[in-house]
């Protein structure tokens, strides 16, 4: 089974020349990395979110098994669909679908296999670019795409559970890519997104969950988001840094509508 790609061209280039050049942008080889749990990362058109992203992922060391999360945009498929099997193409080459660990984990609670969920689902394939070109290309580089539709938060306890559990004996990275407040002013977005960051930050997945839900933010990856970090946390997690906060306002110069992006990395 192949998945190819469906925003490139559109939310980063669509050619190999030119999207090492994006990456090379806003990725920094120089900066120490941490061993980190998990990583939140933005999914917006690069032009837009890619210096939080290339920063984030800049900051870590890249393993060869990496589970991707992010929301469902589309509404098509499970509610916690995992991409069975196969490879991501990308204008870079392709990635392999970790076999051993989807079968693991569709076994538990909530995650069902279904591809239909991720055929036009853009929040995964903007990570997948970034973990090869970060990795520095490793040749054993292997993803798990999983996308979340809203969950009760018992649900988003189960599905942290259960990836804890299949990953405990593994060296893995959990990527949760995720924007913040969308489409409000600058000085909202920053108001509300302050709150969101700082239950992440405290890795309280509960009190992220209430936050979004109570203040209304418009945070399309709270589900991927409560569910890594209830992972995380089993899997040994002690902190949270905010590597980068920005908006589109920030690129646009609008600041009346803007989306917001931040990079946070779980150690």
């Amino acid at each position: 089974m192949v998945r190819y790609p469906a925003v490139a061209g559109q939310f980063y280039p669509g050619t190999a020349e030119e999207l090492r050049l994006y990456l090379d942008s806003f990725c920094r080889r120089e900066l120490p990395k941490v061993k980190a749990k998990a990583v939140i990362v933005p999914h917006a058109g690069y032009i837009y979110s890619g210096k939080v992203a290339g920063e984030t992922y800049s900051r870590v060391e890249i393993p060869a098994d990496c589970v991707v999360m992010g929301p469902n945009h589309t509404g098509l498929g499970k509610p916690a669909s995992v991409f069975p099997e196969g490879v991501w193409l990308t204008p870079l080459g392709e990635v392999p679908v970790n076999g051993e660990i989807v079968s693991e984990l569709v076994e538990r609670y909530p995650y069902e296999p279904d591809p239909t969920a991720h055929i036009y689902e853009h929040s995964l394939e903007v990570q997948v670019p970034f973990l090869q070109h970060c990795s520095g290309y490793r040749e054993d580089l292997s993803i798990v795409p999983v996308v979340f539709q809203h969950l009760p938060y018992s649900d988003c306890v189960a599905a942290g559970e259960a990836l804890a559990e299949v990953l405990k004996e593994r060296d893995s990275l959990i990527v949760i890519s995720t924007d913040f407040s969308h489409y409000v002013s600058q000085q909202t977005a920053e108001k509300l997104d302050s709150l969101a960051i700082d239950a992440i930050l405290n890795l309280d997945p509960e009190e992220l969950y209430r936050r979004v839900h109570s203040y209304n933010i418009s945070m399309c990856g709270v589900i991927p988001a409560t569910v890594g970090i209830v992972a995380a946390k089993l899997l040994g997690a002690k902190g949270a840094e905010l590597v980068m906060y920005r908006t589109s306002g920030d690129v646009t110069g609008d600041y009346s509508q803007v989306v917001g992006y931040a990079g946070i990395i779980i150690y």
